[in-house]
């Protein structure tokens, strides 16, 4: 019993004092804001905030329970199902979802560059790895285009060079799925190979060329902006927040005919758009003092609110409903099922 009680009180000696969040570089900014005015408001210390990634961050995240693992993960898509079966296999059972605003993913440009207009269809035929055979045939062959007039005589007679985020970026997974693929399932014969082989659909519709008009410029979205500005012919993938931010430096291009704006992405005319989340490991909430107030102060009115501080710095927020619903769960702690 007294080793129980010394036990007990060493970890209560060596807790962390300090959260712990890591992940997405799109949440990073909000996560940031939220933390320092947690900071300032409360008896808790600013939580610290890394930018991983969404898949980076999680990948952290599921590592298991315990004072070396991150307390809370950023993401800027939907966790996954394999990733969930990881969490439980090491440790992690209980997960707690919280969804808190919209996202639009944008192409820009710099302010000096030449106006565009993109369909999906040319997003894809521009990035991706294998394209359908311009001559007609069932084949695919790879990607030949080297000018963005070489898919459309009507777009720019410039090199196809398109800075964006690595495969760990969820800025990356959303902009393949709801961009690329968004795309490449305009293709008759592309429909086909779906309902045979969804694994050579997936292939043909996510792989990014590696010929090097797509070039990973890492997790941090701010250099993009600052290349843009260095190379007017380049185009940048990133989220809206940060264009929200920047245009007196960078621009958004149209994507169907829908300009990136608040309202466009509010309503669903804007086609690249995503939800933002963070998970919280529930084990730590008894823990790592200040998470259900964290987690609080982010889901409140105030902060992602359509009139809270996030929006200003470029959240699209939820609904009111949608939002009240969600700060109630996370007030609750209600945890995410095993299966998606």
């Amino acid at each position: 019993f007294l080793f129980i009680v010394i036990m007990a009180c060493k970890q209560t000696v060596f807790a962390r004092d300090q959260i712990n969040v890591v992940g997405s570089s799109t949440v990073y900014p909000f996560a940031t804001l939220v933390a320092e005015n947690f900071g300032l408001q409360s008896r808790f210390k600013t939580p610290k905030i890394e930018a991983t990634g969404s898949g980076g961050g999680l990948k952290l995240f599921c590592e298991g329970v315990g004072l070396n693992t991150p307390d809370i993960a950023n993401a800027s898509r939907r966790i996954k199902q394999k990733e969930i079966d990881r969490c439980r296999k090491n440790g992690v059972e209980d997960i707690v979802e919280v969804k808190f605003g919209y996202d639009g993913i944008v192409m820009a440009g710099a302010k000096n560059a030449p106006a565009m207009t993109l369909s999906l269809k040319q997003i894809y035929l521009g990035l991706a790895k294998d394209v359908p055979d311009p001559d007609g045939s069932a084949g695919f062959v790879p990607n030949p285009h080297k000018k963005w007039s070489d898919i459309d005589a009507s777009l720019p007679a410039k090199a196809i060079r398109v800075l964006g985020p690595p495969p760990t970026s969820g800025t990356r997974d959303a902009f393949v799925e709801l961009a690329m693929e968004g795309g490449c399932k305009k293709f008759a014969r592309v429909k086909a190979i779906k309902s045979g082989d969804k694994k050579a659909y997936k292939a043909r519709c996510h792989s990014v060329r590696e010929d090097g008009a797509y070039v990973e410029a890492g997790e941090n979205d701010n250099l993009i902006v600052q290349k843009l500005r260095a190379d007017p012919n380049a185009v940048g993938i990133f989220g809206f927040s940060f264009l929200d931010q920047n245009r007196d430096k960078v621009k958004g291009f149209e994507v169907e005919g829908a300009k990136p704006t608040f309202e466009n992405i509010t309503d669903g005319n804007y086609p690249i758009s995503r939800s933002l989340y963070f998970y919280v490991k529930k084990a730590h909430v008894k823990i790592i003092p200040g998470i259900v107030e964290y987690v609080a102060e982010f889901t409140s009115g105030k902060a992602s609110g359509k009139n809270g501080y996030l929006a200003e710095k470029g959240l699209i927020p939820l609904p009111q409903a949608a939002r009240m619903a969600v700060e109630k769960s996370a007030r609750n702690m209600e945890v995410l099922a095993a299966k998606l």
